[in-house]
């Protein structure tokens, strides 16, 4: 915005300084109006040209003051056009529009609010699994880095429609916001309810005695930072091999993953038994548990378990592993 603001000053200062130019040509020496136009863009130009018509000596010193003027705003707008492109504005712009194409394109992506201190691992997690992601946030700054590392940003007030529309709400999957404060999560959850009533949304709370509140305005789940810091203490006293194990599957940049594989009604693996499902095995993941749709867990299903549209499998394995069984189910 800065930098379209000092565009239109100095087309304005040009402007000015032209028909400055050519006022005075025209009641100093009585130019036709033309001629007086013709001086002053020469003039300005320093093409060297020559006089259109024999100067007096008010209309030299005119033309002093007029150089003089003139060259200033000329150096001026050079220096912001220069200040403009070692800012990286052209290439600011274009990675701009590259994002909102993006964005545009995007369908059954993830939309993240806010990348603070929840925000950011939130973040770092859907880029390891490849998910596709939006981003919603409010500093311009961070907005920029994100752009600069081809993360799909805009900046803007995530509990505002317009803003929400423009991430792509109504074809994302699931939003989850982990903005600072417990209003405004619950303004994001309320507003985005009401654009996707089919979005799956997770929001940050700090105070636990609020969550149902959360969960009666539209969120799926709300999650207290403070609650899973309390249950991975007490899991680090009692069982630290496991929680060591689920860690390093989570700090590992190309290591393994807990995640569910969603069967789809008409897959073509409907009505099959566990062991005929050969991409099941040929994966190379690891099955931990079936859930049939609105039942519950199934831990380590046997073969004969029957496969339903609905059904989610609970695997163990690498990203790349977990896509590609997911696109043949």
């Amino acid at each position: 915005m800065k930098s379209h603001r000092r565009g239109i000053q100095i087309i304005v200062l040009l402007v000015l300084i032209v028909l400055a130019g050519t006022l005075g040509y025209h009641v100093i020496e009585g130019w036709s109006w033309f001629d007086s136009l013709y001086m002053t863009v020469i003039t300005l130009a320093t093409v060297g040209y020559g006089e259109t018509h024999p100067l007096s000596t008010p209309g030299r010193v005119f033309t002093i003051f007029l150089i003089m003027g003139g060259m200033g705003i000329i150096l001026y707008g050079v220096s912001e056009v220069t200040q403009f492109l070692l800012r990286g504005g052209i290439g600011g712009i274009l990675r701009r529009r590259k994002m909102e194409r993006l964005i545009r394109e995007s369908a059954q992506h993830y939309i993240l609010c806010g990348v603070g201190k929840n925000g950011h691992y939130v973040l770092e997690e859907l880029l390891k699994t490849k998910r596709p992601i939006v981003v919603v946030e409010r500093d311009q700054a961070k907005v920029a880095e994100l752009q600069e590392r081809e993360i799909p940003a805009i900046h803007g007030d995530a509990s505002d429609d317009a803003v929400l529309r423009a991430a792509g709400i109504e074809k994302a999957a699931g939003l989850v916001t982990t903005l600072p404060e417990d209003k405004d999560n619950l303004f994001v959850v309320i507003t985005a309810r009401g654009l996707n009533p089919n979005l799956r949304i997770i929001a940050k709370l700090d105070d636990v005695r609020v969550r149902e509140k959360f969960v009666r305005s539209g969120a799926d789940s709300a999650i207290s930072a403070s609650y899973i810091g309390g249950l991975r203490m007490a899991s680090e006293l009692v069982r630290p091999k496991t929680t060591s194990f689920l860690d390093q599957m989570l700090r590992d940049d190309s290591g393994l993953r807990v995640d569910e594989v969603n069967i789809g009604a008409s897959s073509p693996h409907v009505n099959k038994e566990l062991r005929d499902c050969d991409v099941i095995a040929s994966s190379g993941v690891v099955l931990v548990s079936l859930k049939r749709n609105g039942g519950g867990f199934q831990f380590n299903p046997p073969g004969e378990t029957v496969l339903q549209g609905g059904d989610a499998l609970i695997v163990i394995g690498t990203p790349e592993q977990v896509e590609g069984l997911r696109r043949e189910l």
